[in-house]
């Protein structure tokens, strides 16, 4: 019997829902392992670079080309609206009221870990096997350091949501810190990948952007709460169309569509349900999709010491960049601890960033393993470190 693309789409669906969610409430793993964190290494597992090779044809028949693309679609759509709505959700006065506070501690939260993790690359690439083909090796270099040093805005707003920080002052800085950090991510692999073509481009975006803002805040102010809704969604499919054409991502451009909206023109509430049915229903395609579009090959024992080198030079390099922005903005004490280890969260977008560079072959598969291996324990750490320090910050 001939199973449809159909039947197949609908078979990948039920494991993408059910495989993670069981194993992650069966073994009670949230504390040290989010569900966010479970179903990304699940799709690692359920991907080819492990299951798939283990188990070729069941890869190539559940996970087909064709299934791939329809979850693509559905992981594309998904990520968009959920950054969407967190860009709604910054309050862009406060963030100009608070500018410099804003501005010292992305930029030290950024550069600090960028500066770390490119010392570390200068030693990992002193060896063969971890520059790619096509990397030159300021590339390599630029490459690795950046990866050390991106903040996860959908997994940091997952967390502070689990942690019930979110609608709170902090989670409002901790939102404008990775904003702009995240940005900087995309202008970063422009640099890394720069070309006469993408800079026009980019020049072009943001050139029209802004007049494009302000007409949409107008038209936004005529509408009913109804129309804007369609209207908002109608904005954000344009936004990351152009800033992807522009070669900035479209995540950047979905974040951007929601910062020049007003969060009270869609309502709280609503906002809320919202982003709610957003990770209940097409999230986990997108964690999914992630780390089934990994592929990766052990490299021994040096793939983990490189992962445990950038591992320490993100996390130690994101923690002293943000205690000194402490230290100069004189915050209380216990706060540079909890926004360092929130901020240092890596996942989804450092996983997108470092399958960029393997795809251009600015690094190699090995370097790609140690990278994701990084970033999920550094996910993985964030709320054991994090809970804690906020009872004992809520405290004092």
């Amino acid at each position: 019997m001939t199973v449809t693309t159909t039947e197949l789409f609908l078979i990948a669906l039920t494991i993408i829902l059910t495989v993670p969610y069981l194993f992650w409430r069966v073994f009670r793993t949230d504390y040290w392992a989010p569900l966010v964190v479970v179903q990304i290494v699940a799709g690692i597992i359920l991907g080819p670079g492990v299951l798939g090779a283990a188990f070729p044809a069941y890869y190539q028949t559940v996970f087909s080309p064709e299934v791939i693309g329809a979850l693509n679609g559905i992981a594309w759509w998904a990520v968009m609206m959920f950054v969407f709505v967190a860009g709604i959700e910054l309050d862009l006065h406060a963030a100009w009221k608070d500018r410099r506070e804003t501005a010292v501690t992305a930029g030290l939260a950024l550069f600090t870990p960028l500066a770390a993790g490119a010392l570390a690359a200068v030693a990992i690439l002193a060896f063969p096997g971890w520059l790619g083909s096509e990397g030159h090796y300021y590339q390599g270099v630029l490459g690795i350091g950046m990866a050390c040093a991106v903040t996860a805005l959908p997994i940091l707003v997952l967390l502070m949501e689990k942690l019930e920080i979110f609608r709170q002052e902090l989670g409002q800085r901790l939102l404008r810190y990775a904003s702009l950090d995240d940005l900087a991510i995309w202008g970063v692999l422009a640099i890394i990948l720069v070309d006469m073509e993408r800079i026009a481009r980019q020049g072009a975006f943001l050139m029209l952007f802004a007049p494009a803002a302000w007409s949409m805040r107008k038209l936004m102010q005529r509408l009913s709460q109804a129309d804007r809704w369609y209207a908002g969604l109608i904005w954000l499919v344009l936004c990351g169309l152009v800033a992807d054409w522009a070669g900035l991502h479209y995540m950047v451009g979905a974040f951007l569509a929601g910062c020049v909206l007003d969060c009270q023109w869609f309502g709280e509430d609503k906002l809320d349900t919202f982003r709610g049915v957003i990770l209940l229903t097409v999230m986990p395609v997108f964690f999914l999709s992630t780390g089934l579009r990994t592929s990766w090959e052990g490299g021994g024992l040096a793939v983990f010491a490189v992962a445990a080198l950038l591992l320490a030079a993100s996390v130690g390099g994101k923690l002293a960049g943000v205690h000194l922005a402490g230290r100069i903005l004189g915050w209380r004490k216990g706060e540079a601890s909890v926004i360092g280890w929130l901020l240092q969260t890596k996942a989804l977008i450092m996983i997108i960033f470092a399958n960029v560079l393997l795809d251009k072959a600015i690094i190699t598969s090995q370097t790609f393993t140690a990278l994701l291996l990084m970033a999920v324990a550094s996910t993985m750490l964030t709320v054991p470190m994090v809970t804690p320090k906020l009872k004992k910050l809520a405290v004092d």
